[in-house]
């Protein structure tokens, strides 16, 4: 056993027997295939979600839920939408309380902050739009302010191991929803850490994005140039596909960017702190699991580095020093001025330092940070990728309780820096101790390798054989296809539509920069195509046109060496580009698109389905 057995899993236990017809745990591909051979429906896993909800030993985890009615009627209403189309079509999920759900208040764990949002979060929005049911919402430690799960009035939830101890945050009810079987992924914040720490002490995975790669618009800030939605699911694979899903540059978010996918080499440098740099404060089972990840990581054929941490150290213990204590008491001065009373006293202690904090003292910290980054960069220069203990160790809830800002702090070693530098991460399950709680690590990467990140994390997860959140003797699930695969190969894939595709006049750009044909495809039905007007050859325009239902465009997918990629699309001509194009199967590539006003004029083909259908009516 790696775990402490069913019986000891709080909120969770009783699942095994699979009355309600769904695994202990859940995950994308299995509930797709039970769907798929008429083994459930989208009201029946409702019913059995809001069960397990009803059921669980852990009050704590959620702050507020969807009216059945409302949950059983989105369900219903799947019927008429296409699950080919839809690639989240009926999973059940959750959402941290300081992101938008329309018709539920967002709180960020504080009753008398609460507001009611008209629309979802921009994110909330893409997920729901795929096909995703939203549950209700998570608790957090108030306002996002901590990584223990213990500043909410609404209670502590306890990691799945064991209820003596804390399930990490804030992120905490996400992660815990997750790994006690009640929704299939949840989504949750990450400022410091808490959408990693809360994986560590569940057994899941938590992927960290690169910072605006999924749009806050609707999501209540920590600290707003630093903030990421983060993800939580049984398998790196699961939650890299809603990480696809809800990703996208979003104008009403001034902190979005569009994505520049970077690769990562095949045979990885992996950094890892000196072992004069490694801090466990006490753990005396820390060091050999995290040292047993080091050896899997080289056992996979990868190449370990020793690193100076000084730097990223130095910037986990900047983070609540200056600037960014006083971004945090931005975000809700107002409030603060007015109702610091209605706060928990650990999160008003911390947030009120920022009073104390002048525009010329933050100045200050952002100068510093920058010579850190600076050094930070010199290790970068030895290593692609840094392999860290997702947390040093894991406290008891009583402990934190009597010690709550110390030990907090102790928590974030090695989770602090990664968004004041810029980078990626995935948290990933690394093993058990002797009394069954579970460890972790993560990978942490520059920014915009999310893609490449991920297949190296679900290989390294795998490789350790562990089972899925609160049932680490079931086997663990595939997971969602990882088309980060490819990334660490040196080539990058790029869909194209027109004169680009086998046997048409620029197909020979193509194989003149050594591209390889991978697939035939179909776009999403969502699509429209135009016969462009100019210069010969002739082209299509490709669009996006939400809401409509057409046959899907078909496309290639060709794969270019990276060497290559930015000399091919710094060659198309205006009105084109390349953009992110949504598959029928639900996936993502890099493909040419056309900016909106290329349009004004151009012929609709898009009943032809393609490129070649169309140029075939014009030859006959």
């Amino acid at each position: 056993m790696h775990g402490r057995g069913r019986g000891d899993v709080g909120g969770a236990a009783g699942l095994d027997r699979g009355a309600d017809g769904l695994p202990p745990t859940l995950d994308i591909a299995t509930l797709r295939a039970a769907y798929r051979d008429g083994r459930l429906t989208p009201r029946a896993v409702v019913e059995a979600v809001l069960a397990r909800i009803a059921g669980s030993a852990d009050p704590a985890v959620w702050i507020s839920l969807r009216a059945r009615d409302d949950l059983l009627a989105d369900a219903d209403a799947l019927a008429a939408r296409d699950p080919a189309t839809h690639p989240l079509w009926g999973i059940p999920f959750a959402i941290k309380d300081n992101i938008d759900l329309a018709g539920l208040a967002t709180t960020a764990a504080c009753p008398a902050f609460g507001v009611l949002p008209a629309e979802d979060a921009a994110v909330v929005a893409r997920l729901r739009a795929a096909g995703a049911i939203a549950i209700g919402k998570t608790n957090l430690d108030q306002f996002a302010t901590g990584l223990v799960g213990t500043r909410s009035p609404h209670g502590a939830p306890r990691s799945v191991f064991d209820p003596a101890y804390v399930s990490g945050g804030s992120s905490s009810g996400s992660a815990v929803a997750v790994a006690a079987g009640q929704v299939a992924f949840s989504l949750g914040t990450d400022t410091a850490g808490s959408g990693r720490v809360p994986a560590a002490f569940n057994n899941l995975v938590g992927v960290k994005p690169s910072c605006g790669l999924l749009s806050t618009h609707g999501v209540l800030p920590a600290c707003r140039t630093l903030d990421c939605v983060s993800v939580f699911a049984t398998t790196v694979g699961d939650a890299t596909a809603v990480r696809r899903v809800a990703e996208g540059f979003d104008e009403a978010d001034p902190y979005s960017r569009r994505a520049e996918p970077r690769l990562l080499p095949a045979r990885l440098r992996i950094g890892v702190p000196t072992p004069c740099d490694r801090r466990f404060f006490g753990d005396i089972e820390a060091p050999g699991l995290y040292e047993a990840a080091v050896h899997r990581a080289a056992a996979l054929g990868h190449d370990i580095v020793e690193i100076d941490y000084g730097p990223f150290r130095e910037a986990a213990e900047a983070l609540y020093g200056g600037a960014w204590v006083a971004e945090r008491l931005a975000a809700i001065e107002p409030f603060f001025d007015a109702h610091a009373d209605a706060m928990d006293p650990a999160v008003r202690e911390i947030i009120g330092r920022g009073k104390a904090i002048g525009a010329a003292d933050a100045f200050r910290g952002l100068y510093a940070m920058a010579a850190i980054a600076r050094r930070a960069e010199a290790e970068w220069a030895r290593m692609d990728v840094l392999l860290l203990p997702t947390a040093p160790t894991i406290y008891t809830v009583a402990a934190v309780m009597a010690d709550p800002i110390r030990l907090n702090v102790n928590l974030g070693t090695y989770t602090n820096f990664v968004n004041l530098l810029d980078c990626a991460a995935v948290a990933v399950p690394a093993g058990f101790r002797r009394d069954g709680l579970p460890f972790g690590v993560t990978l942490v990467a520059p920014a915009f390798t999310d893609d490449a990140l991920a297949a190296v994390a679900d290989r390294l997860h795998r490789a350790g054989g562990w089972g899925p959140g609160a049932d680490p003797d079931r086997p663990l699930p595939p997971g969602e296809p990882l088309a980060g695969e490819g990334a660490t190969s040196g080539r990058l894939s790029i869909a194209v539509v027109g004169a680009h595709l086998a046997g048409q006049p620029l197909n020979g750009d193509l194989l003149a920069r050594g591209g390889r044909l991978e697939r035939s495809a179909r776009t999403a039905p969502d699509y429209r195509l135009y016969a462009l007007g100019g210069a010969p050859p002739a082209r299509p325009g490709l669009v996006r046109a939400p809401g409509h239902a057409g046959p899907g465009i078909e496309v290639e997918v060709w794969s270019l060496p990276a060497v290559e990629f930015a000399g091919f699309v710094a060659a198309i001509p205006a009105p084109l580009g390349v953009g992110k194009v949504r598959l029928d199967d639900g996936s993502e590539v890099s493909g040419f698109v056309c900016e909106a006003h290329g349009i004004a004029g151009a012929r609709d083909i898009t009943g032809f389905g393609g490129w070649r259908a169309f140029r075939d009516s014009i030859a006959g």
